[in-house]
């Protein structure tokens, strides 16, 4: 089965596929740009990340044509799906045995081809009412992030009147379990509308236009493309490449990249980050090597990490402009993920152990047939939300534990 588990960031694209990577990123963006204002000249799928937990999968059994609910062991070499109770109790406990039944009872008269993938973000004893700044919200909180509906409103009323909700963004095909393949094309006008069921799915619609960039927040993005694009021209190709083909250097490169961004920094100034880069790559290189017992241990870990030895050999100014690169990337990115936040139906809020606080949604994925799909996510945002132990997680309600 072609899985859709793990994606990357769109910046990340620069080191995993060097130079073609590069220009990908640069235009996923313009692309971008351009739908948010207006004048896109080709199509780019892009879907909402919703907050959503656990994963669900559900389908009908090739073999035997019998409807089944799945969680990620679906993906086992021999696939594991659940098409009774009885087999949900031989295999789950607690609060997923729970959705895993409802799922059953309530997803049944789907009548879908292959099988869908979505989040689910809420069975009828996870709706709260809460008041929050004045306004009074039927709300869930599947897992870190709070979404919030007015409770009177129309949407209000349908989430109330629901016993399960679920956010559809994944669809396979084929005719065995073991060898589906995905499709990121998923619409719930094509699902039978089932009673109890709030469904949705993740495909970013900006119904409302107010998600449409104003000539200052479309020249504000441009610019960041084209500071971009300047540091791509400076960027030593050779260089870029080494990154992107040898494992280990780009692994410790994106550890260290995460490293930052879990401590609350992103890049501001290049050449500071790539002095950090360089500190990092040698104290992990020494105490990799210092851990073998032996001198032939050590020296085949030193020929292991030739790529890195070399990388660290190169001036540090030739190694900034990839990062300056990343750095533009990232710049117009958030730029574009604040704009399309304010489309949303809902709105979204972290649970501090003070009170509810505003944020937006976990990011989104765009999908181009030739490019692939990305991620679009404020990092240091997504990092402060799931590592902050001031926020309250869905997952600590006592309910589920």
């Amino acid at each position: 089965m072609t899985r859709n588990e793990h994606m990357e960031h769109l910046e990340d694209l620069v080191l995993n596929q060097g130079v073609v990577g590069a220009r990908h990123a640069i235009n996923f963006l313009q692309s971008l740009r351009n739908a948010l204002v207006g004048r896109a000249k080709e199509e780019i799928n892009t879907t909402v990340k919703w907050d959503g937990s656990p994963a669900i999968f559900v389908g009908k059994d090739p073999e035997d044509g019998k409807f089944f609910v799945a969680k990620k062991s679906i993906f086992n070499k021999e696939p594991k799906v659940y098409k009774n109770n009885k087999e949900i109790d031989a295999d789950t406990e607690g609060d997923l045995n729970t959705k895993l039944k409802t799922a059953l009872y309530y997803l049944k008269d789907l009548n879908i081809e292959g099988v869908l993938q979505g989040d689910f973000l809420f069975t009828k004893d996870d709706l709260k009412i809460e008041t929050i700044d004045g306004t009074r919200y039927i709300t869930f909180h599947p897992n870190t992030i709070v979404y919030a509906v007015p409770y009177d409103s129309d949407l209000g009323e349908q989430i109330r009147n629901s016993a399960m909700g679920v956010v559809w963004h994944t669809k396979y095909s084929g005719s065995e379990l073991s060898s589906l393949s995905a499709s990121y094309q998923v619409s719930v006008n094509d699902l039978n509308q089932l009673p109890g069921v709030w469904q949705v799915d993740a495909n970013y619609k900006d119904l409302s236009g107010s998600a449409t960039m104003t000539e200052k927040e479309s020249k504000d993005v441009s610019l960041h493309l084209s500071l971009a694009g300047g540091a791509f021209r400076r960027i030593d190709v050779r260089l870029l490449n080494t990154i992107s083909t040898d494992k280990n250097l780009l692994e410790f490169i994106k550890i260290h990249h995460n490293l930052h961004i879990r401590s609350g920094r992103e890049i501001t100034s290049p050449m500071l980050y790539v002095r950090s880069l360089y500190k990092f790559l040698e104290d992990r290189v020494k105490k990799d090597i210092n851990m073998l017992k032996t001198e032939r241990g050590q020296e085949n870990k030193r020929k292991a990490y030739k790529a890195v030895f070399d990388f660290l050999k190169t001036p540090q100014y030739r190694v900034v402009p990839i990062f300056e690169l990343q750095m533009h990337l990232v710049h117009a990115k958030k730029l574009i993920i604040q704009k399309m936040n304010k489309a949303s139906k809902l709105d979204t809020f972290l649970k501090t152990n003070n009170g509810f606080k505003i944020t937006g949604h976990e990011g989104y994925v765009a999908v181009d047939n030739i490019k692939g799909a990305v991620k679009l996510v404020d990092r240091l945002e997504f990092s402060y939300s799931n590592f902050s132990p001031d926020i309250v997680k869905g997952f600590e309600n006592e309910r589920r534990t």
